[in-house]
């Protein structure tokens, strides 16, 4: 039996995330597991006269690819690869894990060859979306390796994917829509204040936004989604932070995450497991030891840490801060092959000073919006 609110989030996603439109060369990728959703985002695309195009990877391959690659295949980019980036219209990643820790024990150094390699690609991909010439989104489909990870039963999670992404509302495109007019507004706030400082246990840090543009992200890039996000001055960040949550990339974890800055640089980092994991991404490329992203999280309907960035990143009365690639559409500058978002907790305790004047405590801004 059909869950329908897989039929609402695919409506969701198509119509309102990536507006999708007839003649749209529209790529869809996901693993077998996210099936159902993937059907359904296809159906509704064919209704609406795009051309899309179903990418499903087969488990085990990244793991295999990895063990038994050269270097120069570890550095090898597909021409067709190249030439998706530079055509597609529209991409819809689909999140959905067989098993979250299979790439755990694989090499770091291969890991940091194979990023460093698509650096290109990936600045390409994000420059079009700049322009508006690509619309993309990432999205999450339940599955039981995520929801073990979550802590909680398949059925448990299939209530907390869909309701932190509203689709069992009457309305869900309404809310999104809400939404975006309450971050408008936070926006338009704090792209007036030009200095920032972090407060929060063992955490100090400043960094300054100077003349770059916050977004609003209402559900288009991330679904669910809930946070406005810039890109720092490339230099300005110094100080130090110990990061709440465990930060997760290509299914490794990395627990109690430290930092120290020094000029926008990473000058010192430490991490209590998978250290040599942190220290390899942070050698991707120069610009993986300076911040590409500075967030506020504010999906209050997101409560808990699932160890899935997607919404990790957006719980309400969170911060998170991004190692490496800037998103251009904020006017950032930093080029990385990395993109990896690590979220502190201010939920008890923590400070925001924009300017010097206390805006945010506790996890809520001190204004009235």
């Amino acid at each position: 039996m059909k869950d329908p609110r897989v039929e609402k989030m695919a409506k969701v996603l198509v119509d309102y995330s990536l507006e999708i439109k007839k003649g749209d060369l529209f790529y869809i990728r996901g693993s077998q597991l996210a099936a159902p959703l993937i059907k359904e985002v296809y159906k509704e695309a064919l209704l609406r006269g795009a051309h899309p195009v179903v990418r499903t990877g087969i488990e085990g391959t990244a793991y295999l690819f990895y063990k038994y690659a050269t270097e120069e295949q570890l550095r090898y980019i597909s021409e067709i690869e190249k030439l998706e980036v530079e055509k597609i219209d529209a991409f819809l990643g689909i999140g959905g894990s067989y098993n979250k820790k299979s790439l755990q024990n694989v090499d770091p150094q291969k890991m940091r060859i194979s990023q460093e390699a698509r650096i290109e690609l990936q600045k390409k991909f994000m420059e079009r979306a700049a322009r508006g010439e690509l619309r993309w989104c990432g999205t999450q489909f339940p599955t039981h390796a995520d929801a073990q990870d979550a802590g909680m039963s398949l059925e448990e999670y299939e209530d907390f994917i869909f309701g932190a992404a509203h689709v069992d509302k009457i309305d869900p495109v309404g809310f999104w829509k809400e939404m975006e007019k309450k971050q408008d507004k936070i926006v338009k706030f704090l792209e007036t204040k030009k200095e920032f400082r972090i407060v929060a246990p063992d955490t100090d840090l400043i960094l300054r936004t100077d003349g770059r543009k916050w977004i609003n992200a209402c559900g288009k890039k991330n679904f669910p989604d809930g946070e406005v996000f810039t890109s720092p001055l490339e230099d300005s960040v110094s100080g130090h932070i110990r990061f709440t949550y465990p930060g997760f990339y290509y299914g490794r974890e990395v627990p109690d995450i430290y930092l120290e800055f020094e000029n926008g640089v990473v000058k010192k980092a430490s991490a209590s497991k998978d250290e040599d994991f942190l220290h390899a991404m942070l050698s991707t490329d120069e610009g993986a030891k300076r911040l590409g992203e500075f967030a506020f999280g504010t999906n209050y309907g997101i409560k808990i840490f699932t160890k899935n960035t997607l919404f990790d990143e957006k719980i309400g009365g969170t911060i998170h801060l991004a190692l490496g690639a800037s998103i251009p559409e904020t006017g950032g500058k930093n080029i990385s092959a990395i993109h990896w978002d690590i979220v502190l907790d201010m939920r008890k305790g923590g400070e925001v000073y924009a300017d010097g004047e206390l805006i945010y405590k506790d996890g809520k801004f001190l204004i009235e919006f």
